[in-house]
């Protein structure tokens, strides 16, 4: 089953159980991935939908930094919500040590020796961690591992 198609059935679902929390937040990933569809004029692989996914989750992790700085607990709880939602979708997350093993991989499959080659090693580690890991801080680690 498409990543796509089970979020269907997971709002069929969230709708004969009466979650309406949980359906407005499916409600919400299938309008953006309609919306990028319509804006693209193309059918979203499942690829293409964890992007939209982890696009999604990397708004709610910034709007809960935000909320929490105004004091507005209210918020912080329906944002988490929803990124625990958003989460659900998401491949597994990859862990301090495989991240450090990729990062060893590309550096030596790019043969870069500065930070010049950031760019480079960044591409080659965007396809494998897409979804299972923050780009933002996968570049600091690479940052630091080409200065050092």
């Amino acid at each position: 089953m498409s990543l796509k198609a089970r979020i269907q059935e997971d709002m069929k679902s969230a709708m004969r159980a009466g979650e309406k929390e949980k359906l407005a937040a499916i409600r919400m990933i299938t309008a953006a991935i309609k919306q990028r569809e319509v804006d693209e004029r193309i059918e979203l692989d499942d690829a293409q939908v964890l992007s939209v996914i982890d696009k999604m989750s990397k708004q709610r992790r910034e709007s809960i930094a935000q909320f929490k700085a105004g004091g507005r607990a209210d918020l912080v709880a329906k944002e988490e919500a929803e990124l625990a939602l958003l989460g659900s979708y998401l491949p597994a997350q990859l862990s301090e040590a495989e991240l450090d093993a990729l990062i060893g991989e590309a550096i030596t499959a790019t043969g870069a020796a500065s930070i010049k080659d950031m760019g480079k090693v960044m591409a080659a580690i965007k396809a494998k961690a897409a979804g299972r890991a923050d780009m933002g801080a996968i570049g600091a680690r690479i940052k630091a591992r080409l200065s050092g």
